[in-house]
């Protein structure tokens, strides 16, 4: 069992953390440099609803199988690093939860509006979360990897 859950949690971190890079670092910009800002928010909008969704169950399946695995070694046995881990995780959560239920629903009511200049501030908001939720991601990738070496 404790194989299976090493495996959904990292599938479901790859896919998290995999889709903010490709999404921040690969499609924004290009869209961002091609398409008008009703094409692009209307896109993007679309995008991001297929994303969050996929992220939505993702977070489930790390948090389930995060917190699993540190209860079959007893929660004060688990690592620090590993507590670490969970930690940082239930702030990514916390993050992605405002985004998907706060920022992403006046996002899409601003495209059905055709508020472009709504729409735009919006999914800017969602922008800069998204990169402090990729930035939280990359460390706790460094700490789950380096484990113990950074957090006693």
């Amino acid at each position: 069992m404790h194989t299976v859950l090493l495996f959904l949690h990292l599938a479901a971190v790859i896919v998290w953390v995999g889709g903010m890079f490709f999404a921040h670092f690969c499609l924004r910009p290009v869209v961002a440099e091609q398409l008008p800002p009703a094409q692009r928010l209307a896109l993007m909008a679309a995008v991001l609803g297929r994303f969050f969704r996929v992220v939505g169950l993702a977070v489930v399946v790390i948090v389930f199988s995060g917190f699993a695995r540190m209860g079959a070694v007893g929660f004060a046995q688990a690592p620090g690093h590993w507590h670490a881990m969970a930690g940082l995780g239930l702030l990514m959560a916390a993050i992605f939860a405002v985004i998907y239920l706060a920022l992403f629903p006046k996002l899409q009511a601003a495209v059905a509006a055709q508020d472009w200049p709504a729409a735009g501030a919006s999914l800017n908001s969602i922008r800069r979360l998204v990169a402090g939720n990729l930035l939280l991601g990359a460390l706790t990738v460094a700490v789950a990897t380096l484990g113990a070496g950074l957090v006693g």
